[in-house]
């Protein structure tokens, strides 16, 4: 019994299931990291969709999806300035990944995925039937984790955290 892996060790450290309840946020923030850099640098670079108008533009995508989101008035405000909006939104979800992904600031950087994830949902994927199939609202409900429990272990914000407890 004593040497076994899952139970709670003398020194505090943990078994392999307190272990893996340490980690287990790890896989959620390296998927919505990378996938959020991607998603951002994928816009930058993408010079038919970072253009005022014309097929495959942003300005087009939400001239598209406006009469049929749940808030016309957010697409309408986009509209007055589709390229800053796109700049805006693919600088967010850069600053949101890399925060993610190296676990900095970690609470705020999900709280910005979760607000990107819920405005994408409320305007471009509002009107997908069923609902499950689009993918907004489930990439909203996959930050919510991350903005209760930030990034404990494998993080910027962790070694801060520890440096602050050696100060006396």
């Amino acid at each position: 019994m004593r040497n076994d892996p899952y139970i709670e060790r003398a020194d505090g450290r943990g078994g392999l299931r307190a272990t893996l309840a340490r980690h287990a946020l790890l896989p959620l923030r390296i998927f919505l990291g990378v996938t959020f850099i991607y998603a951002g640098l994928d816009k930058i670079t993408d010079s038919t969709f970072m253009s005022a108008s014309g097929a495959g533009s942003i300005a087009e995508t939400m001239q598209g999806v406006r009469d049929s989101s749940a808030i016309p008035a957010l697409v309408d405000l986009a509209l007055k300035s589709p390229l800053g909006f796109g700049y805006a939104i693919a600088i967010g979800e850069l600053a949101v990944g890399l925060g993610t992904l190296l676990g900095l600031l970690t609470r705020l950087a999900a709280l910005g995925g979760a607000f990107i994830s819920l405005s994408l949902w409320l305007t471009m994927s509002w009107a997908v039937e069923p609902y499950y199939y689009g993918n907004d609202l489930a990439y909203l409900m996959a930050w919510l984790p991350l903005v209760l429990a930030g990034a404990p272990t494998f993080s910027a914000d962790a070694l801060l955290r520890e440096r602050r407890r050696r100060i006396p």
